[in-house]
């Protein structure tokens, strides 16, 4: 995997061009060169099980250094479900797989009461039986395929990291994680998520196919009779390590500009929004937009082992953290104008220079 260099330099710690100058700490270059290594070691057992697939690897690396939950979309076969399962065992965390149907119900997920009789006593009492949702990386499977009401049940969980049943909360695992997957051909029974579940959600990543070297060799792995033994690399406590590292990343005072002015542009009726796309764009990314722009450029540049985000980091997450906040006009439909095409105009704004390829 490159990683380029930023031309952005490093402001100095305690500078009065940083936002972030009354922190009491930043993170140490010895610290943001230890959660690299740690990342490369991720990585490279990834590569034993996982052909390809760098940009998705990257983005759920992100989203689980930013506390926050992804959407992953792409066409069935390609490894989603492989590459999620296989992080939670290379992190040493509790794995669980929902499968989404338009009959699942929200006891399905959370869990619920069930009426037992006390053997010592012979009364008859209610104990909460947990629900998959009570791991640190639950699997949401075709979130899209089960009625509002029950994806609705992780609501909660999402925003706040509890359930609340009968009257009673519990906390759930730290660190907790929902990854979901959507399948992007098939809308009919489906429910697609509403924009304000949608909200909830830091990144949507793409799963692209692979190349065609890249195929041939999941082909070659896939028809061999090795098996590959996977073990754990890093430790849940080393993770929140890393996210409450992540979080002293600096931010320079016009990157966190550059980060607010870009949410701003998606926003119809705002004076930063480029004339040529405000007739495609209905609703844009509010201010929890601009806040996962700078929490996800913060975690990209610990991941590439810097302890300053840039506006690369930030046009870099750009597509992700936009994708599922912005609702097109009925105009883009008709002129065949797509999110990602919207999104390669906004960021050549911000960066100032043609955006070729797509993350």
């Amino acid at each position: 995997m490159n990683h380029p260099t930023d031309s952005s330099p490093a402001p100095p710690p305690h500078s009065a061009n940083s936002t972030q100058s009354t922190q009491s700490t930043e993170a140490t270059q010895q610290e943001v060169l230890q959660c690299r290594e740690a990342y490369d070691q991720l990585r490279q057992q990834l590569g034993l099980v996982i052909v390809g697939m760098e940009p998705m690897i990257e983005q759920l690396m992100i989203g689980m250094l930013c506390r926050g939950h992804c959407i992953l979309q792409g066409m069935p076969g390609l490894a989603k479900t492989l590459l999620i399962s296989s992080l939670a065992k290379l992190i040493d965390m509790s794995f669980a797989r929902i499968q989404f149907t338009p009959d699942l119900m929200p006891a399905d997920i959370t869990g619920g009461e069930v009426l037992e009789e006390d053997r010592t006593t012979g009364k008859r009492v209610f104990r909460f039986v947990q629900g998959p949702v009570f791991h640190h990386l639950v699997l949401a499977d075709e979130i899209n395929r089960t009625p509002p009401k029950s994806q609705s049940a992780l609501l909660e969980a999402m925003e706040e990291r509890q359930l609340t049943v009968a009257g009673t909360t519990y906390e759930l695992p730290n660190p907790f994680f929902v990854l979901a997957t959507q399948n992007p051909i098939e809308v009919e029974g489906t429910y697609p998520l509403p924009e304000a579940q949608l909200d909830r959600f830091l990144l949507k990543i793409l799963v692209e196919y692979p190349e065609r070297d890249q195929e041939i060799e999941i082909c070659r792995r896939q028809t061999s009779a090795a098996a590959v033994e996977m073990k754990p690399v890093m430790t849940t406590d080393s993770l929140r390590s890393m996210q409450a590292l992540a979080r002293r990343i600096l931010v320079a005072d016009h990157v966190m500009e550059a980060a607010v002015d870009l949410a701003r542009m998606t926003r119809p009726g705002d004076s930063k929004m480029p004339a040529e796309i405000a007739p495609y764009v209905q609703y844009g990314g509010g201010p929890r937009a601009s806040l996962a722009l700078i929490k996800a450029a913060k975690a990209r540049a610990l991941l590439n082992g810097r302890h300053h985000a840039t506006t690369e980091d930030v046009c870099a997450v750009a597509r992700p953290v936009f994708r599922h906040r912005m609702v097109l006009t009925f105009n883009a439909e008709t002129d065949g104008v797509d999110i990602e095409a919207l999104l390669d105009r906004l960021i050549q704004s911000v960066s100032g220079a043609n955006v070729n390829g797509r993350v």
